[in-house]
């Protein structure tokens, strides 16, 4: 047996199964490297803590339209079952999907997205660049969200819920929800634990000293934390300002990040002196003030005062109050966490603008759930305060959702359809969710019922929870009746809650004065992001509206926030969970449930209590028995029919008699019937589908028949009609060609089917021509399989993309900056004009590998990079992004221009090209084939280069323009402006 142990699969086939068999496959498995184990169609995945070898093209070639049992459990698997799913494959209903990835912090939720992501992308079949914008998006909201903690070195302090929006399976863009940012952990961390990842990249690179930045260590809001290897981070801040230009950040977009980052951290490091009268002062000795308002691009007294004290009006007069140093401690910290919290929300609004589809109409989506884990820092000797409370509150809301969609709603199908069927009894953690959320007496209700008191306090918080919740089995009063402590018993064990703070965390509030101060600055971007509301969710809501074509409307004003009307963040929180139910409710879910080995995130080490203990308290048992003994799939006698019929009778009706007529041909077992619905196993629906894959291939092959034979029967009559058309035009060329000569007095009757009255060139000088057409039609610039991009929305102005009077236009307006050799007051002499493939590859023919040129697109608004390579010329399309920069499609590198482009790959070499680029291909001699790009008002002078040839100018007039020289060289372009 021992031989045996980790071969399994699925473990819903193992028919005794007990949590110590259980334990001991997931084991032997994990120590085989084999990560992935399903339970029907829930992927179990445990965190291995380092690189597995399972992830490249060769995998993802595997996991590609296959039945799931035909290959070993991968999470590649689960993105091709919901991308099936999605488009209706593989006996799947066409439907929103979303894949709940579950488990402790650290468990591998964050890579397993990831994977997914780019997995989902490969199946789309493109490499457009919306497909890498949005594999760009984990990298950058990792940056500015995930954060070192004990339990995880990329912990996400924040949960998100991405949205990837299709539209007949292809991907048409994406959207981004974010959850709960843990704003407190900017302004102080936990003994071995870091701030936000973005802090420290920022010194990866000598852009930190355009802020005036020194060393991590000498920053308050950092000075807890570990050293960090500088070449990683060097790494990870290129990573970051890559995916910015690929999503779409412009330059001062991102220096204006940056510029509100490193403000932050000279915020942190002002500091407070108590004066005679009590008040309080910024230090004199201390910089950070006057750099932290360099960087706000604010008045540094107003700074300064906004800080040190406020003011109070009255019916009568305007009353100032002097805080206490703490007090202004409190405000400073509150105006960072406010900088950053209202950033962070900024960039997921600016990435959801940039991936917002074109056209929203029946897209369907896959949405993914990758949300902070169970956390419990008691463990490693530190405390959970109010966001630990809010982050277990979500993983309890998600394992209801599990244990309601896969005990309570198909067991309860089971009954109503008249199923025979034993229950299975799983822990029901509803009570806890009314002991959280529940009115008027839930946890966050008498949070925010505290919060209104003037006199409350932490501890009368507590005070008054034990009071209320007196005889709750899950509520847990302290044995210190003096601390502000709970515990409560969660679905995954008891967690002890210290109650510091947590009034002030739920108010979440900025004093006034901070808020005009910030709205005030001279940096839009602080500006916008203070003139923005918080929705009833917590996210930022700013005051504009991205239409279906990129437009801007402005919204009806609305209030700004106050301390009046505005909602606690525990109030918020509630609502933004609701709200993601009823998103996955609205779904076909897929789990995948992520385990820890171990608790020190050592690879290839296992605890079997630890893991034990998660498996568990998941109901992994209780899951596996449903999955064994049920029925996964449950579609509606007619739905069944719809989809199977071709297997028995395409014209049969639907009823249940017919149902179970295409079961028995199919030669099942093991299904059930009941009042309205076919039960069905996933081995069932993997047999079906082989069955149907195969009848649909025969029905393909014969119509491949017939049509050749049609099509073949076509052209044979098309052919006869060529040579007989060709017959009779020699008959009358030779008729013509008698009359001249006097042989004939009258031509003979003129035949109807092959000269028309205006043409008087031959049948196959006119199909010889359009033959020749054809092979000038414009190009489709393919690299390998790449599909061209979508027309970027800002170039619709100019009408149809394959229309040249548009192409010129949109250059004259957009580009010619591009091109331009501003030293040499010149085109570049790697440019050319709307030219084809063919004419490219004729100006390269003869010459050197690596001669390149780049042309304006026939059919698109864009460019082309052709070039000479061993055996024939390659083309590669240039797409210019949305923040007007530019990227060849297929490769990572974003350039700021098409000169750093150039420059670029003559360094580099092309992904799929082992050479770089060497030399420019310019102009014939006598040639410029970019003369009808350029306006009435621009002319060109073509100058030859020996000083023997006097230097000549001509006006371009169209794109055949020549110059009658006899000199055998290139002649360089210029452009001059008239007067």
């Amino acid at each position: 047996m021992d031989s045996e142990r980790g071969d399994i699969e699925d473990l819903s086939t193992i028919a005794d199964l007990d949590e110590d068999i259980l334990l001991r496959e997931i084991s032997s498995r994990y120590l085989q490297d084999k990560i992935y184990t399903y339970v029907g169609d829930i992927l179990i995945a445990v965190n291995p803590f380092k690189d597995i070898d399972i992830y490249g093209p060769h995998y993802s070639q595997m996991y590609k339209n296959i039945p799931q049992s035909s290959r070993p459990s991968h999470i590649y698997a689960v993105a091709d079952a919901a991308y099936q799913a999605l488009t209706g494959h593989n006996g799947k209903t066409p439907g929103n999907q979303c894949i709940i990835i579950s488990g402790e912090s650290g468990a591998g939720k964050t890579e397993s997205t990831k994977l997914l992501i780019k997995q989902i992308v490969e199946l789309c079949k493109g490499n457009t660049q919306l497909e890498q914008q949005i594999l760009k998006v984990s990298p950058l909201l990792e940056a500015f969200g995930n954060a070192q903690t004990n339990l995880n070195d990329n912990s996400s302090r924040f949960g998100k819920y991405i949205q990837l929006k299709f539209n007949d399976g292809h991907l048409v863009g994406g959207k981004i929800s974010e959850y709960l940012l843990e704003k407190s952990r900017l302004v102080g961390q936990g003994a071995g634990e870091q701030n936000f990842h973005i802090f420290y990249y920022l010194f990866g690179s000598d852009i930190h000293r355009k802020y005036l930045l020194s060393a991590p260590r000498h920053y308050k809001y950092l000075n807890s934390s570990k050293s960090t290897d500088l070449k990683s981070i060097q790494e990870q801040f290129e990573t970051v300002t890559s995916a910015m230009d690929s999503v779409g950040f412009t330059d001062d977009e991102q220096e204006n990040v940056f510029s509100i980052i490193a403000s932050i951290l000279h915020l942190g490091n002002i500091t407070f002196t108590v004066q005679e009268d009590e008040s309080v002062t910024v230090t004199e000795k201390t910089e950070a003030l006057l750099m932290a308002a360099r960087f706000l691009e604010v008045d540094s007294e107003d700074l300064k005062e906004s800080l040190c004290y406020t003011f109070i009006q009255t019916k009568r007069e305007k009353l100032r109050r002097n805080y206490t140093k703490e007090m202004a401690e409190d405000a400073r910290d509150a105006m960072s966490k406010a900088l950053y919290g209202r950033l962070f929300g900024w960039i997921v609004n600016k990435i959801n603008c940039l991936l917002v589809p074109e056209n929203q109409a029946a897209n369907l989506e896959i949405g993914i759930l990758d949300i902070f884990g169970f956390e419990d820092f008691t463990k490693d000797g530190g405390h959970n305060s109010f966001e630990q409370f809010c982050i277990n509150l979500a993983n309890e809301q998600l394992q209801y959702f599990f244990n309601r969609h896969v005990f309570f709603l198909e067991q309860e199908e089971y009954r109503k359809e008249g199923i025979a069927w034993t229950e299975i009894q799983c822990v029901d953690n509803k009570p806890l969710l009314d002991l959280f959320l529940g009115k008027p007496i839930g946890i966050l209700s008498i949070l925010d019922e505290e919060n209104r008191f003037p006199g409350g306090t932490d501890q009368s918080f507590v005070n008054k929870l034990t009071q209320v919740m007196e005889g709750n089995e899950n509520f847990l009063k302290s044995q210190q009746t003096n601390k502000p402590v709970f515990s409560i018993n969660h679905y995954a064990g008891n967690v002890v809650y210290t109650c510091t703070n947590w009034l002030e965390k739920n108010r979440d509030t900025l004093p006034e004065d901070i808020t005009t101060l910030l709205r005030s600055s001279s940096n839009l971007l602080i500006k916008t992001i203070f003139k923005a509301f918080i929705s009833r969710t917590g996210s930022l809501a700013l005051q504009g509206r991205y239409s279906r074509n990129h437009k801007v409307f402005q919204q009806t004003p609305i209030a700004m926030d106050t301390t009046a009307n505005k909602l606690t963040v525990g109030t918020q929180f509630k609502n933004s969970l609701n709200i993601l139910m009823e998103r996955m409710t609205a779904s076909s879910p897929i789990f995948i449930r992520c385990f820890k080995p171990n608790h020190e995130k050592l690879p290839e080490r296992l605890e079997p209590e630890y893991l034990r203990n998660q498996l568990l308290y998941t109901g992994m048992l209780q899951t596996i028995e449903i999955r064994r003994r049920g029925f996964a799939v449950r579609p509606t006698f007619s739905q069944f029919i719809q989809k199977y019929k071709i297997l028995s009778d395409y014209q049969m009706k639907e009823t249940v008699d017919n149902c179970i007529t295409i079961l028995k041909k199919s030669f099942l077992s093991g299904w059930c019937i009941g009042e309205s619905k076919v039960f069905l196993k996933f081995k069932h629906v993997e047999k079906l589908t082989q069955m149907l894959d195969e009848r649909i291939k025969s029905v393909v092959h014969m119509q491949r028949v017939v049509r050749g034979f049609v099509q073949r029967g076509r052209y044979k009559k098309m052919k006869e009609k060529i040579l007989a058309a060709k017959l009779e035009q020699e008959k009358i060329e030779a008729m013509k060609a008698n009359i001249l000569q006097g042989r004939y007095t009258e031509l003979p009757p003129k035949s109807v089917a092959t000269i028309s009255k205006t043409d008087n060139r031959s049948v196959f000088e006119v199909v010889e021509l359009q033959n020749a057409k054809s092979d000038e039609s414009p190009d489709v610039e393919f690299l390998d399989d790449i599909p061209a991009p979508p027309t970027p929305p800002n170039s619709a102005k100019f009408g149809p993309a394959d229309s040249k009077l548009s192409l010129k236009e949109w250059f004259r307006k957009t580009q010619i900056h591009n091109v331009r050799d501003n030293q040499k007051d010149k085109f570049q002499d790697w440019f050319h004009g709307i030219i084809s493939r063919r004419d490219a590859e004729k100006l390269l023919a003869n010459k050197l590998i690596g001669c390149f040129l780049i042309r304006v697109s026939e059919s698109r608004f864009g460019y082309t990079l052709s070039f000479k390579a061993e055996n024939r010329c390659r083309h590669y399309i240039i797409e210019q992004l949305k923040n007007r920069k530019f990227i060849i499609i297929g490769e990572t590198k974003i350039h700021r221009s098409l000169h750093d482009l150039v420059s670029f790959y003559k360094k580099n070499k092309l992904s799929n090209w082992p050479n770089c680029l060497t030399v420019p291909c310019g102009q014939n001699s006598g040639e410029c084939d970019y003369s009808d790009l350029i306006g009435s008002q621009t002319y060109f002078e073509m100058e030859n280069t020996p000083p023997q040839v006097p230097p000549r100018s001509y006006t371009a007039k169209n794109n055949s323009s020549r110059i009658n020289n006899t000199a055998s060289h290139q002649l360089p372009a210029t452009t001059r402006k008239l007067n």
